[in-house]
């Protein structure tokens, strides 16, 4: 779920030796990548009480960006001594797949089995990731310094949002698949802080800058279904978004020392598909009564409270959380910026306190991540020359890139590793 694909990132290399550089759930969450100083490491979230380093890669150091595609053998990497440069590996036959240079740095990088997407501050490049050819080139789009998109997980419904605007919350859909355009959201009246859609990519969540509201639209129509308060007395910064893999919670964490569960079984703000509960009665009641109170009470009164709740240790350090099921059971995952991964258990009948089944430390206390950022992974500003070749047409310098006849004709199932078998790097 793309819902899980949320990392925690550094602000920049100083005082990291070795250092944590990025930390991220795969697609399905069911692995964890780490990037460091001194290269990478995955891990596999297949139980609550062992976190199995699966691969460890020196090659690359001061990462901080790395991204798995589901549990495939395909990592993308990009590292602070070329922030311009994103390089795609097959980790278990230790070969690289391709590489490319763009224009500026590289805030973030998105996947599922049909694209791959890396968003600069002011432009998305949209690649196929059977062959790695570049698609499309988005330039121009409003400025976005950290990096904030969110890409479907679903290849099917290959969805693609990013800030519409700087200054207001407007979203804009892209279909990655016939690359065009689908719907502009107006989503919050202050810029947006995260994106995220379900699994199915037919809805999509996202908060602002203020965190007070989480807002979900259905896709691609875009009309808004929910609204979600976490919070009415302070602003605090939402870190991540993610949905269950059912797409029926939705779980939010931030600087605070919560981390919220939404149910999303209520009524949408059309009033249609009544649900036969006791909080959809009461929800009636309060829309009957909102023609009769102030304009403040209403939009308070429209709005559900959270589920489920987890009580963090520490407050105050960016967190990323994600929802997910391990040895059949629902958990919470949250991923601290001080290199521990808590494990909660959560009741999906009762809602409630979610209790800490679990706490594993994937850094060293020495490993650490700066969370002074606005938004994850947020690009280090190096003094770096454009990449020489580097053409505004093309969009991006292409640099070794595995040769097209290698790939099946067909879809490519990038869960099998054969699917990228060692070949002759051709230069271009």
């Amino acid at each position: 779920m793309e819902t899980a694909e949320g990392s925690v990132g550094t602000s920049g290399p100083s005082g990291l030796a070795p250092g944590l550089g990025c930390a991220s759930f795969n697609q399905d969450s069911t692995s964890l990548a780490v990037g460091t100083g001194m290269g990478y490491k995955l891990y596999s979230l297949t139980s609550v009480e062992k976190l199995d380093c699966i691969h460890e890669s020196a090659d690359s150091p001061d990462v901080f960006i790395v991204e798995r595609l589901f549990s495939s053998s395909l990592v993308v990497v990009v590292s602070t001594a070329l922030p311009r440069r994103m390089n795609v590996y097959h980790f278990k036959k230790g070969t690289e797949i391709c590489n490319y240079s763009y224009s500026h740095d590289i805030l973030a990088v998105r996947l599922n089995r049909q694209r791959l997407v890396v968003c600069l501050e002011e432009s998305i490049y949209i690649h196929n990731i059977k062959d790695m050819k570049l698609l499309k080139t988005l330039l121009n789009t409003p400025s976005n310094p950290s990096g904030l998109c969110a890409l479907s997980v679903n290849h099917s419904n290959s969805y693609l949002a990013h800030p519409g605007s700087a200054t207001i919350g407007e979203i804009v859909v892209y279909d990655a698949n016939i690359l065009s355009t689908v719907t502009m959201i107006p989503a919050h009246d202050t810029p947006l802080a995260a994106l995220a859609f379900n699994a199915q990519g037919t809805r999509l969540a996202s908060a602002s800058e203020r965190g007070t509201v989480i807002r979900v639209f259905s896709i691609p129509d875009g009309q808004r279904l929910f609204e979600f308060r976490r919070g009415m007395k302070r602003y605090v910064n939402i870190s991540s978004l993610s949905f269950s893999p059912d797409g029926q919670f939705l779980c939010t964490s931030s600087n605070t020392e919560t981390v919220h569960i939404f149910k999303l079984e209520q009524l949408g703000i059309t009033g249609e598909e009544a649900s036969p509960t006791w909080t959809a009665y009461v929800g009636k009641m309060f829309s009957a009564a909102s023609s009769y109170l102030p304009t403040g009470v209403t939009g308070m009164m429209s709005q559900d409270r959270a589920f489920a709740t987890a009580h963090l240790l520490a407050m105050g350090r960016r967190n990323i959380c994600t929802l997910a099921v391990i040895q059949k059971l629902p958990r919470l995952l949250v991923m601290s910026a001080d290199g521990q991964l808590l494990i909660y258990n959560v009741d999906p009948q009762e809602g409630g306190e979610c209790t800490l089944a679990h706490k594993h430390r994937y850094a060293p206390l020495c490993e650490v991540l700066d969370m002074n950022r606005p938004y994850l992974p947020l690009s280090v500003v190096l003094s770096v020359d454009v990449c020489p070749g580097y053409s505004e047409d093309g969009g991006a310098k292409k640099g070794e890139v595995i040769p097209e006849h290698e790939f099946a004709a067909g879809p490519v199932c990038l869960d099998d590793e054969n699917e990228f078998p060692p070949v002759s790097i051709l230069r271009q």
